[in-house]
């Protein structure tokens, strides 16, 4: 099983930084994403269709280029099972107990 996470921001929403702590891939569903990468001269405005993946250790700037952006993230490594390697139970930490 694979864990696939979708996100929507809407036009007026600012960017938001994520720090990647294994490879993932982002993948633009719906709309314009803009994309910057810590130590990186380009910024990057990806359409429906269009993925880009990201390193661990990297921090990014994601946000929405134009109106709404929908995108999922998923594991660049598609061998790689939920839960696997992190330490962690594979349940969401809303649903584990504190």
């Amino acid at each position: 099983m694979r864990e696939i996470r979708m996100f929507e921001m809407e036009e007026h929403e600012p960017a938001t930084v994520w720090r990647v702590s294994r490879p993932l891939v982002i993948n633009v569903t719906a709309g314009q994403l803009w994309l910057t990468v810590e130590h990186d001269s380009e910024d990057y405005w990806l359409e429906a269709g269009q993925s880009f993946t990201l390193a661990a250790g990297m921090r990014a700037w994601v946000g929405p280029s134009r109106g709404t952006v929908r995108m999922t993230v998923t594991d660049a490594d598609p061998n790689r099972r939920l839960g696997e390697g992190s330490g962690r139970s594979w349940r969401p930490r809303w649903l584990q107990a504190a």
